[in-house]
């Protein structure tokens, strides 16, 4: 059984909803029911141990009502199996979960597909789902390279902004590193911040740390060339500051590279 507890503070401040208020789904005793989700299920909660679910694909849950013992020499045609709640990337989604002999099998959905009218949005997630979200990355590595917007090379390494594009409140990154060397870099960390344009030794340097919510892929060896698509929320700073973005190898060196990216380029980023 797919089951974990949520916290209420992840969710947006909207008015509480009662058992009475929710959707209803009936149940069959030992047939299952599929429920569709518009976007990869990340989290289930069954309330009632009589219900057996799993995720067959990520966006699928599928339900069976087993009735235990006592359920079963019961005589109540029909009754409440608990609450069901679905979470999304961006949403969550409840449902009451009931029986009911009442009423004959024709009446008894085999599938089910949640609704916009049925969701809470999520505080704190991406705007878009990651399904849309990767369309748009693909998109991006599949456009005609144009000239970069800013490059930085050093010892046969280099790093340059290709693009950065806006989708809702989301800023992509489209990043290219290449090794010219014959000794391999092993990526540590492409580490972003937003600092002050200039520095000097006298300066107290105040930084804000930049954690991209998504990446198209993970860091490894940088043997000739890695380009990759980072997703950062939407970022304001004034124009004495710049985005720092470090690429660092992971054992002692001096192979370090440091790119600096201007809120103009930004503001001038292209759309989907």
């Amino acid at each position: 059984m797919l089951a974990c507890f949520a916290t209420l503070s992840l969710f947006a401040q909207q008015p509480e909803t009662f058992r009475s208020q929710l959707p209803q789904i009936l149940l069959e005793k030992e047939v299952s029911l599929h429920i569709l989700s518009p976007e990869p299920i990340s989290y289930v909660d069954i309330s009632s141990s009589q219900v057996m679910g799993d995720l067959p694909q990520e966006n699928v849950l599928r339900l069976k009502w087993k009735p235990d013992s006592l359920a079963e020499e019961s005589s109540d045609s029909e009754g409440s199996l608990g609450v069901l709640t679905v979470v999304g990337e961006s949403f969550m989604a409840q449902y009451e979960l009931s029986f009911s002999d009442r009423a004959g099998s024709s009446f008894i959905p085999a599938s089910y597909s949640i609704s916009p009218e049925e969701i809470k949005p999520l505080v704190g997630k991406a705007s878009i789902p990651t399904s849309e979200l990767r369309k748009h990355v693909l998109a991006m590595l599949s456009s005609r390279k144009h000239r970069p917007l800013r490059k930085i090379k050093a010892h046969g390494v280099a790093m340059q902004l290709n693009a950065v594009y806006t989708v809702g409140d989301l800023v992509l990154l489209d990043i290219t590193a290449t090794n010219s060397t014959n000794l391999s870099y092993d990526i540590d960390q492409m580490r972003m911040k937003i600092e002050d344009r200039k520095i000097t030794k006298a300066t107290n340097v105040q930084a804000m740390e930049v954690e991209p919510i998504w990446q198209l892929y993970g860091h490894g060896a940088l043997k000739r060339s890695f380009r990759n698509i980072y997703v950062l929320k939407k970022m304001t700073f004034p124009a004495n500051k710049v985005l720092h973005i470090q690429l660092s190898e992971k054992q002692l060196s001096g192979r370090t590279l440091d790119l600096k990216v201007k809120y103009k380029d930004i503001l001038d980023a292209d759309t989907f």
